[in-house]
């Protein structure tokens, strides 16, 4: 050992290799928690302030925005509208995704490696607006287009990265149970409700987090179910028609304030899920 890593235990690079590391988290934080600064500061100044950029901070703290902006967007009725949304989405997705990965997994039936795979493909293909008029249509033919449970079902239809998170916990559950349970008598039905469900708590707590925000952040389907009726629009169809107010001027300010607003039920959900991360990261790294 030379005598520079005698007195300082370690050699030279290491310390450099944990100083970049460092430098890079340290930077990503910045680059993170930036812009929601910047929401937040810009949701207290006045509209001119805000759009004249003269600081980060704002000259005079004008808490009335956010009043503003809860009496202009109806956010009352407009949070009531993405909370039903995006918990009966997330509800059917998790049930949905659930399902049909204890099925796959657990049994084999013809067509099987075909659906697997077709669930895979939605992955990494995004039709995006192509299907939007066909899915309007097939709403309309079920007489669906005038209320969020359009909407809701074809959240719930995209569920595929749910299902192979699900199934991912699912291979870390001993078929065994399963054969213990149906000696018991336990059907093959009951057994998923009774006890495969509960095993599956912490996949089912990260996953239906993912699927509350798909739900909660979801922009064009809720804007075109809802063009003929305002009373259901979601939170961020409302903050989007926050951008001009009556006299056709930008109102940024009272935007950047709903948007804080929007983002506290996220915020609620990630606390509420955080166990479920917790227990996900301690499985990893015992396993």
């Amino acid at each position: 050992m030379n005598q520079q890593s005698a007195t300082t235990g370690k050699p030279p690079w290491r310390w450099a290799a944990r100083l970049s590391v460092w430098a890079f988290l340290l930077a990503a934080t910045v680059f993170t928690l930036f812009p929601l600064v910047m929401m937040l500061a810009g949701s207290l100044k006045s509209n001119a302030e805000l759009m004249g950029g003269t600081s980060l901070l704002p000259e005079k703290w004008q808490f009335s925005n956010y009043a503003e902006a809860w009496r202009q967007t109806n956010f009352a009725r407009f949070t009531w509208n993405s909370t039903f949304l995006s918990v009966m989405s997330t509800i059917g997705t998790l049930l949905v995704a659930a399902m049909a990965a204890y099925v796959t997994d657990r049994r084999d039936f013809p067509g099987k490696r075909l659906y697997i795979a077709v669930q895979a493909a939605t992955l990494f293909i995004s039709v995006g607006a192509v299907v939007l008029r066909p899915q309007y249509d097939l709403m309309v033919r079920l007489h669906l287009n005038t209320s969020l449970w359009g909407v809701i079902l074809i959240l719930i239809s995209a569920h595929a990265s749910t299902y192979f998170i699900l199934a991912g916990f699912l291979k870390a559950i001993p078929r065994e149970l399963d054969e213990a349970a149906m000696i018991d008598g336990s059907g093959f039905i009951r057994t998923f409700f009774k006890l495969i469900l509960p095993l599956l708590a912490p996949g089912l707590g990260v996953s239906g987090l993912f699927a509350f925000r798909h739900g909660w952040n979801e922009y064009i389907l809720p804007l075109v179910f809802t063009m003929t009726n305002p009373e259901l629009q979601t939170l961020t169809v409302g903050l989007a028609n926050l951008r001009y107010g009556s006299s056709a001027a930008m109102q940024t300010h009272l935007m950047l304030a709903g948007a804080c607003l929007s983002v506290l039920p996220m915020l609620l959900v990630y606390f509420a899920a955080n166990k479920s991360f917790m227990q996900m990261t301690a499985g990893s790294l015992k396993g």
